[in-house]
């Protein structure tokens, strides 16, 4: 994964993260406190990014597909 898109809205006191892969649209969304670090919070949703882009690959892999249930 060479580039991330990184999205942070601040809602009262916690912060959404959403970390996009633009190679395959891939994103996923974490929430945290505001007043944790952002390179924290870069760092746990780009992990859970990489986490979602590794399964999905074995699914496919595997001929597997969300469809498929």
């Amino acid at each position: 994964m060479k580039e991330v898109i990184l999205e942070f809205i601040v809602q009262g006191s916690y912060v959404k993260v959403s970390a996009v892969d633009p190679v395959s649209g891939t994103e996923v969304s974490i929430v945290g406190d505001r007043k944790a670090e952002q390179s924290y919070l870069e760092s746990v949703a780009t992990k859970k990014l990489a986490m979602v882009l590794k399964k999905n690959a074995q699914v496919s892999r595997h001929g597997f597909s969300s469809d498929s249930f």
